[in-house]
């Protein structure tokens, strides 16, 4: 691909001019120019760099780049997907940088790298960055930026020293893991001098003026959509949820002050608009959103949403969604039992989920898209057969609704109350099995790879010990097969792969992110899983 997509775009901001040594920074996304561009996270950060006079900014992608600097002093990526690893370390290979922060000198660049994936469990990956940024952007790019102006030029050991005092801003090389045995658990994490932070605070925007596209373009895997963000967290708080708990307080963007301005901004470019959060439905003033948008003057604008609160699903909502395009909408119902829906927290009744079906086909909906999950933790073979039992009930009542139950295994993430638990080993015979029930009833089920969530749970609860393993795996290929292969080459100097994807660990285990404070503490995380437990008793 050339870089004719850059001449594709229409961009939404203007670039600052550029001060005398602004300095050259490479911002990478490690996937195909399509999927980054797709990323709000990505364009945000690319728009703030580019509208500050003292960075030079230049994109790189997986298959195309902007012109790139012959010697740049940052390089940083925005990581969304745990695999996209491989792409890390190939565009550092591909920028002649050594993969390992230990083996940089003066002369190459700081690494740098943020988003989901980094902010929850940047320990896997601790080798291959030299500053990692925990938190949303929106002020702790700048600070991050503002105090490397302050030790330019200066050692690299000493601008690591002074970037660590900033909030946010983890050095990983400044802390020191200790393991009970080389193959066995933490045993502690330390910072390596008395005047680095003992721990590390995720930084939280609280303002009301969330993030919104700053590029449209065709060659966008969403190709010329307008994206705005009019929630930010979820006020739910389903126990399994890193979208919730990793990035609490729920936020709501202020009508008059964000949503309006940007969405205005928005449809002079495109009349494709995409309305996306964790569950913007429960915006305090989604009414008055919808009103907005049913104004004739947007009668031609394709409206998409991200997933819908399932009690929330109302005539006012479908119609609107038809009247602006869409074919279907999106609700997460987790399962069909309600002990498992106790269990994770997700307050929501049967009879609101046939309700909600009932609303998207009078509203002239013609699908309805469903999400559950497989292997929560205490759920039982009985629990799984009653979101069978649920779905081909809701085929039956809402003739001509095309259903579609998307399904994943359970993954535990980090900062949430099941963060201790397991991948359950049943949840791949539990998958086959609703997809058993269900096809031969003419629904469309589309279950998630049980394989990869083996390994998005050896990632997310990985530490350190993972650097050698991640680097064996890239050259066998990402398959678990290559995983089991690189554990087996690696037997005796990090524990075996059930250690990480299967066991459930104890509450008192150093957890390798137990120096990296997200938004609840530790003890109020423990006090969750118990009532989770209670449920599970009941």
């Amino acid at each position: 691909m050339s870089t004719s997509v850059f001449s594709a775009e229409k961009r939404l901001f203007t670039p600052a001019a550029l001060s005398d040594r602004a300095i050259p920074l490479i911002f990478a996304f490690p996937n195909e120019y399509s999927v980054g561009i797709t990323s709000l996270g990505y364009q945000v950060v690319w728009a703030m760099l580019a509208q500050r006079a003292d960075i030079d900014v230049s994109r790189l992608f997986t298959d195309v780049s902007e012109p790139l600097p012959a010697q740049a002093e940052l390089m940083g990526f925005s990581l969304s997907w745990e695999l996209d690893y491989v792409n890390v370390l190939n565009l550092l290979e591909s920028q002649q940088i050594p993969l390992r922060t230990a083996d940089r000198t003066d002369e190459q660049p700081l690494v740098f790298g943020g988003g989901p994936v980094l902010t929850a469990n940047p320990e896997p990956f601790a080798a291959f960055f030299d500053v990692i940024l925990l938190g949303d952007g929106e002020t702790l790019l700048d600070d991050f930026l503002d105090a490397y102006q302050q030790v330019r030029g200066k050692p690299r050991t000493a601008q690591l020293k002074a970037l660590a005092q900033v909030p946010g801003v983890y050095i990983p090389a400044l802390y020191s893991v200790s393991y009970q045995a080389t193959d066995g658990p933490i045993a502690a994490i330390s910072p390596i001098d008395s005047d680095v932070p003992a721990s590390v605070q995720k930084q939280t925007y609280r303002g009301n003026v969330l993030s919104a596209s700053t590029v449209v373009t065709e060659k966008a895997a969403w190709e010329n959509i307008f994206m705005v963000e009019v929630v930010r967290s979820c006020p739910e708080m389903c126990r399994f949820c890193l979208a919730s708990y990793l990035t609490l307080p729920f936020r709501a963007a202020s009508m008059e002050a964000s949503l309006i301005p940007a969405i205005e901004k928005g449809l002079q470019a495109t009349r494709r608009l995409g309305l996306l959060g964790a569950s913007i439905t429960q915006h305090p003033e989604f009414e008055a959103l919808l009103d907005y948008l049913n104004q004739p003057q947007y009668d031609d604008v394709r409206v998409s949403m991200s997933s819908v609160r399932t009690n929330t699903v109302n005539q006012k909502l479908t119609e609107t969604l038809v009247k602006h395009g869409a074919r279907s909408i999106t609700i997460a119902i987790e399962s069909g039992s309600q002990r498992v829906r106790d269990i994770v927290n997700k307050k929501l009744e049967t009879d609101q989920i046939f309700a909600a079906a009932q609303q998207a086909k009078a509203g002239g909906l013609k699908a309805l898209k469903l999400y559950g999950m497989a292997g929560v933790p205490g759920e039982t073979q009985d629990d799984l057969a009653q979101t069978a039992d649920l779905l081909i009930e809701l085929n039956k009542q809402t003739p001509g609704l095309r259903l579609t139950l998307g399904c994943s295994t359970f993954v535990p993430k980090s900062h949430t109350p099941f963060q201790w638990y397991g991948v359950d080993r049943q949840a791949e015979k539990r998958l086959k099995f609703l997809q058993k029930q269900l096809r031969p009833c003419g629904i469309d089920f589309r279950p998630e790879s049980y394989s990869w969530s083996a390994i998005q749970a050896l990632i997310s609860r990985g530490d350190r010990r993972l650097a050698d393993l991640l680097e064996l795996t890239r050259g066998y290929g990402d398959t678990l097969g290559s995983y089991r292969r690189a554990f087996k080459t690696l037997k005796g100097k990090l524990p075996p792969l059930d250690f990480y994807v299967y066991e459930q660990w104890p509450t008192d285990r150093v957890l390798p992110w137990e120096h990296l404070a997200g938004p609840l503490p530790k003890a109020t995380l423990v006090k969750h899983l118990a009532d989770a437990q209670q449920s599970m008793a009941a």
